[in-house]
This record gives C-alpha cells, sequence and structure tokens, in this order.
C-alpha cells in the first residue's frame, strides 16, 4: 500500500472525527474539550505533544528516523457563535455554537495525515510539526500566542490550508504574494446637542454630522488611496436615539478596514480620523474616533507557494491548481508567514448538491467532507515536495495504533 492509498483508507476515520467535532464545537478562547480530545488522539498514535501551548492550543511532533527539514502544518478548532440549522445526523448539540467555517474538518485532515505519516516514521526524512490552534475566529487570536510560546522553534517552513465552500471540489487554489487582507475594526461616536425634534435650532444634530462623515468616509478610497490597491472602508452600523421626535445628543458608526498593503492601512486610518473629526468640527459637533487593529494582511511566500503548486499538481492534476486573486476575509495564519517562510492554500470543498451550498460563517453551512482527504493529501505531498522526494517513495507499515 503507498503511502498515498494510506492516506485515502483514513478517510472514513477524518469523516467520523470531523463529524464529532461538528456536533461538540466551542468557542473561540472556550476550548477545552477540542483540545484534549486532539491532544489524546495524537498521543495514542504515538506522536510527542505539547499542551496548553500559547493558552490553549496543542503541538505534536513526528520525528523522522533520517536527517531532513522540520515542515510545520497548521490546523485550526475553534468553533463560531451561531446556531447550526441544519438537517443532518451530525448537527451540533450545543445550541448557539457551530462550527461555520470548517475548522473541524481542518482538525480532522491533520489528524488524517499524521497517522498516515507515523506508518513511515521510522523511514520518515526530517520532523513533522503538526500545530492545532486554538481561537482564530477571534482576535487577538491563537497563532501570536502559540508561536511565542515557541511552536514553530526549529521549523524550515509552515503552511496551512482552508476549505472553502464555494469553491469547486477537487480544486486546489493558491496565490503568492498577498492572499487576504487586513483588518481594523473602527468605532466613531459622534456628539452633538439633544432637543426636541420640532425644534432642531435649539441643539446639534449628531445625526445629520455622522450622516456627513458617513459619505465624507467614501472618499478615502476614491481620491486618497492608489487605484491600484485594494482598499475597503465599511460602516455597517448606524445607532443614534430612540425616539422619532427627538433628536438625540449622540450617534454612533461602527464598520471595518479592509486592506493588503501596511503602508495603505495606516493612510486609511490616518485620513478616517482626520476626516471624522473635521467633519464633525464643521457640523458643529464633535467626534471620538476608536480604531482596534485586528489581524495583520497574509504574505505567501513565492518559493513556498511554488512547492503548493507542485504538490497540487501531483494529487489534483495541473488543471486543477488555480490562480486566485486575494480575498478581504482575514486570517491569523498570517503571523506564521511573518515569523518563517510559508504559504496558506484554499481547498475547494462545495456541495455536490447546489441547494445545500452556503457561505462561511452561515447557519446552514455544510462542506464537501471529500476535502479533506485532499488537504491530507496535500499536506503529505507538500511534505515531501519540502524533502525532495516523491510522494509514494516510502511505502508504510501499518500497525494497531
Amino acid at each position: 500500500m503507498t503511502l498515498t492509498e494510506q492516506i485515502r483508507s483514513l478517510y472514513g476515520e477524518m469523516v467520523e472525527t470531523r463529524r464529532y467535532l461538528h456536533m461538540h464545537p466551542e468557542l473561540s478562547h472556550q476550548e477545552i474539550a477540542t483540545p484534549a480530545f486532539i491532544a489524546d488522539r495524537l498521543e495514542k498514535l504515538g506522536v510527542e505533544v505539547r499542551r496548553d501551548v500559547g493558552g490553549r492550543g496543542v503541538v505534536g511532533t513526528i520525528h523522522g528516523g533520517k536527517p531532513g527539514k522540520t515542515i510545520a502544518f497548521r490546523a485550526d478548532f475553534d468553533a463560531l457563535p451561531i446556531d447550526d440549522q441544519k438537517d443532518v445526523s451530525y448537527k451540533s448539540t450545543v445550541p448557539g455554537v457551530m462550527h461555520a467555517c470548517g475548522h473541524d474538518g481542518h482538525t480532522a485532515a491533520l489528524l488524517g495525515f499524521a497517522k498516515a505519516m507515523v506508518a513511515i516514521q521510522e523511514e520518515l526524512p526530517g520532523t513533522i510539526v503538526l500545530i492545532h490552534q486554538f481561537g482564530e475566529e477571534l482576535s487577538p487570536g491563537g497563532a501570536r500566542a502559540m508561536i511565542e510560546d515557541g511552536c514553530l522553534e526549529g521549523v524550515d517552513a509552515v503552511y496551512g490550508a482552508h476549505l472553502q465552500s464555494k469553491m469547486d471540489s477537487g480544486r486546489i487554489y493558491v496565490r503568492d504574494g498577498f492572499l487576504q487582507a487586513s483588518e481594523d475594526t473602527v468605532k466613531i461616536i459622534v456628539h452633538g446637542s439633544g432637543t426636541h425634534g420640532a425644534e432642531p435650532h435649539n441643539g446639534v444634530d449628531p445625526i445629520l454630522a455622522a450622516s456627513h462623515i458617513m459619505v465624507a468616509l467614501q472618499s478615502i478610497v476614491s481620491r486618497n488611496a492608489d487605484p491600484l490597491k485594494e482598499l475597503v472602508v465599511s460602516i455597517g452600523k448606524f445607532h443614534a436615539g430612540d425616539a422619532d421626535n427627538v433628536i438625540s445628543s449622540k450617534a454612533v458608526l461602527e464598520g471595518t478596514i479592509r486592506v493588503f498593503d501596511p503602508e495603505l492601512r495606516a493612510l486609511a486610518s490616518q485620513r478616517l480620523r482626520t476626516v471624522v473629526e473635521n467633519v464633525a468640527i464643521a457640523m458643529g459637533a464633535t467626534a471620538e474616533v476608536i480604531i482596534e487593529n485586528g489581524y495583520d494582511s497574509l504574505w505567501n511566500h513565492a518559493e513556498e507557494t511554488d512547492r503548493v503548486r507542485i504538490a497540487g499538481r501531483g494529487v489534483v492534476g495541473v488543471e486543477n491548481v488555480v490562480e486566485i486573486d486575494p480575498v478581504m476575509p482575514v486570517e491569523d495564519f498570517t503571523y506564521f508567514t511573518q515569523a518563517k517562510p510559508g504559504a496558506y492554500f484554499f481547498v475547494g470543498a462545495k456541495m455536490d448538491d447546489e441547494q445545500a451550498v452556503y457561505p462561511h460563517h452561515h447557519e446552514n453551512f455544510d462542506f464537501n467532507e471529500t476535502a479533506m482527504l485532499v488537504t491530507a493529501e496535500m499536506f503529505a505531498a507538500i511534505y515531501f515536495e519540502e524533502q525532495k522526494l516523491a510522494l509514494d517513495s516510502i511505502v508504510p507499515v501499518l500497525d494497531s495504533k
């Protein structure tokens, strides 16, 4: 049996693992049972395990019997505060919490990969580091804490994958350079002077000022940013007042800044503050601006991305390795590629039934489970590409672990 055949023989186990995790989700930075489950599973395989890395993370290490590179692979395992509405046997058993982004699939794929590689451990060149990360969905995330706690010590390169429910199954999606945006959250508090709605001249209307601010913010993208660089400044919340005949004393806007280029990120924040404060003054009001920095933009290193491409051609075929444009959702895998050479890629996981296709973070989210098999095969192919060996050059010797 080749290594590829061994990985494929573990598909049923990956599905079982994924569905168990799907039924027992835990929120970001509240994970207790999930990391314990992962660590126990790895230890049963004979993998060296560190628990509580950076807080709630788990790191497994498979030491090969021959010299070679040390390559890390990361999977996140936290869930979201969403109520699972799918009519499936593996529906979440936790009210208001579900795996709505595929992290259960990431974990199951990495565990399947680990089991397959343990079978060739003595013949394995180099070392595999298995990074099971907590808290990705909620900034500050778990990546930086795990890195600070040494999860990348001695690592030569690091890789990660994300299952994508809207991308075609059986395909790998890659890009070097910027892949995902940075995120900063914005809160703008506009202070006016409340008065009766019939006597607006006796007060300062913060709603009018906030409305002008919202319109003026559009000039940041259209007039301050290089049109060849991507930038989004969006206001998603606008709240003021509680009565139809009263002008409130305060209006609150909340939104997000998404961008790739760090210099443009700084410019957008600076211009936002300037626009808000001066428009408020022009309208007779005052304004506070609170900007909280979220994740940095995710950069893929060229050489490591090439290895993903080569691995993908072997796993899914040349025609199914797809070059993509950068996307605006954020991801704290960025801190891994800031610390070490590495690459992050997408695995198509679109359901066969179009009626069952939903976006990430949706209450009916699900994915094609065969994508886990592709992910595990990709991790193996990338590892062997790093070691300059053919994927099936080592034949597993199966045991009862």
